[in-house]
């Protein structure tokens, strides 16, 4: 079931929030709703006084002043997904082969219906402007600030960014690094590829929004539903359906609507749902 609190939707499942929307529950009806732009953004980084960069490509579509996005792993979206898109209603995209498609979708629909703001739950948190790494560090913090745990707890972290890291043991807190690229962090430790597995040894889960996109995500969520664990997001990825969420598993969200932090070395704003702060 899901229900309403003020503006904001709260769906039992990711796959119920799917079908109030496709039933007109949360806004007008998304076999209405033509995406205009389809656009994929890719970056390579090296912050500096940093041995390590990564990459990133994200799937982001446009409808009416909303923009969703899902990141991907790079080059895995194949030829002709964005061209697929545009000119697409929501509720055909929704269905979509391709889960990207699927869930960058939902998002710029809930970002058009639903969009970040007070009205709909979220506190705005003003990022200042800088060096890549230093809005990357400022991000890390706002996140890390949701997390409602005692120094000494445990946290796995689902997609490491070196920055959530850095900002997580500054809190007292210990973490387990987790991502399906493997390696190693910033600091030689080893990053675990199986999420599922390190559940049981953790106290809290922080998780990138990509889980979506991955399939990961739902498998997260039951866990943390069931156990009572704290499950903190990050999201750059469906940043406007995770709060739809929070009762139902998620905690808290720290959500990151395009433009990115790393796209721009000016001001820009996150917004945050729930959690300690």
């Amino acid at each position: 079931m899901t229900a309403l609190t003020g503006t904001r939707v709260m769906a039992s499942s990711y796959d119920d929030l799917v079908e109030r929307v496709l039933a007109g529950g949360v806004g007008p009806d998304p076999r209405t709703q033509r995406i205009a732009v389809a656009f994929t953004t890719r970056q390579a980084v090296r912050h500096e006084g940093r041995g390590s960069g990564y990459r990133n490509e994200v799937l982001s579509l446009r409808l009416a002043e909303a923009v969703g996005s899902c990141a991907v792993e790079p080059g895995e979206l194949p030829d002709g997904a964005v061209e697929d898109c545009v000119g697409a209603d929501v509720a055909r995209l929704l269905a979509h082969e391709l889960p990207p498609v699927r869930v960058a979708a939902l998002d710029a629909y809930l970002m058009h219906a639903l969009p970040h703001g007070p009205t709909n739950g979220a506190q705005p948190c003003p990022l200042p402007a800088g060096t890549s790494l230093e809005k990357s560090r400022a991000r890390a913090k706002a996140v890390v600030e949701l997390i409602d745990a005692a120094p000494g707890a445990t946290v796995l972290v689902v997609g490491v960014v070196n920055s959530l890291l850095e900002a997580t043991r500054a809190r007292g807190l210990a973490y387990i690094p987790c991502d399906l690229k493997g390696g190693t962090t910033e600091w030689g430790e080893p990053v675990r590829t199986d999420a599922l597995a390190e559940l049981e040894r953790c106290d809290v889960v922080l998780a990138s929004g990509m889980t979506l996109g991955n399939g990961s995500f739902e498998p997260l969520r039951r866990h943390a539903q069931h156990h009572g664990t704290p499950l903190v997001m990050f999201a750059q990825t469906g940043s406007a359906v995770l709060p739809c969420l929070i009762g139902s598993g998620v905690s808290a969200v720290c959500a990151e609507p395009y433009p990115f932090f790393w796209l721009d070395g000016g001001p820009g704003t996150i917004f945050r749902y729930g959690g300690a702060r």
